[in-house]
C-alpha cells in the first residue's frame, strides 16, 4: 500500500518528498516490522483461541516456543521503531519517534487487553491500518511543505486522509466480520465481542447496515470528483472493482451463516481493500492521460 502510494501517485506529482527511496523504503520496512510484532504478540496471547478457531493455523507453542515467540516480538520491534527514530530524525522531527512508539504500544496493548473489550479492539485495529497510510504524509509531505506549496500538499494530504478514512471503515467492518467467524473460539475464552453481546444474527444485520456506509461514500466519491474531471477510467475501474465487490459483499451478508461463510466475506473485503489501494495509480495516469 505503502509503496503504490509513493511510486504509483506522489512520484507523478510535480511536489518535492522528503525521503530519498532508500529512506522511504526504510519507512516501509518499519512499518512492516511493527506490524509483524503486533501478529506476533497476538498470536502469543491468542493461543488458546486460536487453537479453536483455526487449529491448523497455530504456530506459538508447536513449530515455535513461546520465549522464542517473545525474542522476536522484542526484536520486531526494537529494529522497527530504532528506524523511525533515525528517519524521526532525517526529517529534522525527533519528535516523531513517538508515533512508532505509540504504534507498537496500542498493538501490544490490543493483543493483550484491549480486543477483548466490546468494538474497542476493532477500531483500534482499522485505526492503524488507516494510519498507516497517514504516515506517509506525515514523513514525506509534511516536512517538504512551505509557504508556496502549502495549497498543492494540502489538497496531496487530503487525497491520502480520503484514502485513510476508506481503509478505516472497510477494516473496521472486516474485523467484525472476522468475529462472527470466530465467535465459538472468543465465547469460550470469555472474550466481549459484538457477536457475543448481540449475537449473530443481530451482529449480521449491523455489518450489513454498516456495508452501506462505504458504497454511499464510493457513488459520492465517484460521482463528484471522477465523473466532474471526466476521469472515465477511474470512475469505472471504482465500479467494477471496489463498489461491486462491496455490492456482492452486501448481499451475501445477508445469508451468511457459519464460519465458512463469514471467511469468505473476510476476504471478499481485503480484495476491497487491494483495488480501493490500487485506485490511487489509476487515478494518477488517469489524470495524466487525461491531462
Amino acid at each position: 500500500m505503502q509503496l503504490i502510494f509513493r511510486y504509483g501517485f506522489l512520484k507523478w506529482q510535480n511536489v518535492p518528498l522528503s525521503l530519498a527511496d532508500w529512506q522511504y523504503i526504510l519507512l516501509v520496512f518499519s512499518t512492516v516490522l511493527i506490524a509483524a510484532g503486533g501478529y506476533v504478540i497476538n498470536d502469543i496471547f491468542d493461543q488458546q483461541t486460536d487453537a479453536e478457531n483455526k487449529p491448523q493455523r497455530v504456530m506459538i507453542g508447536q513449530s515455535i516456543s513461546e520465549a522464542t515467540a517473545y525474542n522476536i516480538y522484542v526484536a520486531l520491534n526494537i529494529v522497527g521503531v530504532g528506524i523511525g527514530f533515525y528517519l524521526s530524525n532525517v526529517i529534522m522531527k525527533p519528535g516523531f519517534a513517538t508515533i512508532f512508539i505509540l504504534i507498537a504500544a496500542l498493538l501490544y496493548l490490543y493483543a493483550t487487553s484491549l480486543k477483548q473489550t466490546l468494538l474497542v479492539g476493532n477500531v483500534i485495529v482499522a485505526m492503524l491500518l488507516s494510519f498507516s497510510v497517514i504516515i506517509i504524509g506525515i514523513f514525506d509531505l509534511y516536512p517538504a511543505t512551505y509557504e508556496g506549496n502549502q495549497k498543492e500538499m494540502a489538497v496531496l494530504f487530503s487525497i491520502l486522509l480520503d484514502y485513510a478514512i476508506f481503509a478505516f471503515i472497510v477494516n473496521f467492518i472486516r474485523e467484525i466480520v472476522k468475529d462472527l467467524q470466530d465467535v465459538n473460539g472468543d465465547y469460550n475464552q470469555g472474550m466481549s465481542t459484538l457477536p457475543i453481546v448481540l449475537g449473530v444474527a443481530r451482529t449480521s444485520k449491523v455489518v450489513f447496515a454498516l456495508s452501506f456506509i462505504p458504497i454511499a461514500i464510493l457513488l459520492y466519491y465517484t460521482n463528484e470528483y471522477f465523473a466532474v474531471s471526466k476521469l472515465y477510467l477511474t470512475m469505472g475501474y471504482t465500479l467494477l472493482f471496489v463498489v461491486g465487490p462491496l455490492l456482492y459483499f452486501t448481499i451475501k451478508l445477508w445469508t451468511a451463516k457459519n464460519t465458512k461463510d463469514f471467511g469468505h466475506l473476510s476476504n471478499v473485503l481485503k480484495l476491497v481493500l487491494l483495488f480501493g489501494i490500487l485506485s490511487i495509480a489509476i487515478v494518477a495516469y488517469n489524470i495524466k492521460h487525461h491531462a
